[in-house]
């Protein structure tokens, strides 16, 4: 999953939001120099990760487009579900997704000072560019792919992403209906194991 999901998995709980948000960035050792809250974010946005990737679901749709984008076909599909969670995001939370976006940005502001300088100075970037948001647009897909092709070692991998999920759109709106749902249950039996 992505930013937007992740921020979402978080149930609106400020040291999960935040560790949440963290897990892609941190080495182990900066993990470790955090509160112990936080840490448990961290490891909540992994098992996310790994839940996500093993499901039936997730694994159709990836290999549905591996022959567009390689290796990058899971990265791929973690942001079409981001702009589908967006599409749906009526059915999951009762906040509009900018008054949503808005909470979590204050909130990843608060903890800034605990935060690695690269974050400190990445954080208020995406909140300018109002990310979490801009998974909802076309536009801000294009935008968003764009970005990260600059960071691969195959950016050709990236090219035409987004119109890959117009082009299969019923089917990825069928893996994400069938995914989403046991994700959800699946983090909220992980918070309950924490408390």
């Amino acid at each position: 999953m992505n930013f937007l999901a992740h921020a979402y998995l978080s149930f609106d709980i400020p040291h999960l939001v935040v560790g949440n948000f963290l897990g892609d960035f941190l080495r182990h050792s900066e993990a470790q120099a955090l509160p112990p809250s936080i840490q448990e974010g961290i490891r909540l946005h992994r098992k996310i990760d790994t839940y996500t990737d093993s499901h039936p679901s997730v694994k159709e749709g990836t290999a549905r487009i591996r022959t567009f984008h390689g290796k990058y076909a899971p990265v791929v599909v973690d942001m079409f579900y981001d702009y589908l969670l967006s599409a749906h995001w009526k059915e999951y939370h009762e906040l509009p997704l900018p008054q949503f976006s808005r909470s979590v940005y204050g909130i990843l502001e608060s903890h800034l000072p605990i935060m690695p300088s690269r974050l400190q100075e990445r954080v208020p970037r995406m909140i300018a560019g109002d990310w979490l948001t801009s998974y909802s647009t076309p536009d801000g897909m294009v935008y968003a792919f764009d970005r990260i092709k600059y960071r691969a070692s195959k950016p050709e991998w990236f090219e035409n992403a987004f119109q890959n999920l117009i082009n299969n759109w019923d089917p990825f709106v069928a893996d994400f209906s069938n995914f989403f749902p046991d994700l959800v249950q699946y983090v909220k039996a992980e918070i309950v194991g924490m408390e």
